[in-house]
């Protein structure tokens, strides 16, 4: 089993999160749900990245960071309409998902 760190973001609507993500190459692996209508829990993944995304109240705060390194920073600044900003260490983006989590974008520049 390979041991891994998957942070997890609070979302008000998993099924719009899920699609904000989609833009940024994240794909949905499953999604769980006690019971219908109950607040959902979905993972969704980009290459090895996986983010937990919930509903449930108390799972995570609003306004958490995230860096998301990526070989291809360009296009994510294209899809978003975000300005680079180049740093000694990667030149990147910064994101703010619909539910205020921040997302900094980046591709190393030893890549």
């Amino acid at each position: 089993m390979v041991e891994e760190a998957i942070p997890v973001l609070r979302v008000a609507d998993a099924e719009a999160a899920v699609a904000w993500y989609a833009r940024l190459g994240f794909v949905k692996e499953w999604e769980h749900r006690f019971e219908p209508h109950s607040p959902a829990f979905v993972e969704v993944a980009r290459g090895g990245a996986r983010l937990f995304l919930s509903e449930h109240d108390g799972d995570a705060r609003p306004d958490t960071l995230v860096y998301l390194r990526v070989k291809d920073v360009d296009a994510v600044a294209q899809e978003f309409g975000a300005r680079i900003e180049e740093q000694p260490w990667a030149r990147e983006v910064h994101l703010t998902d619909p539910d205020g989590n921040r997302l900094r974008v980046g591709t190393p520049s030893l890549f």
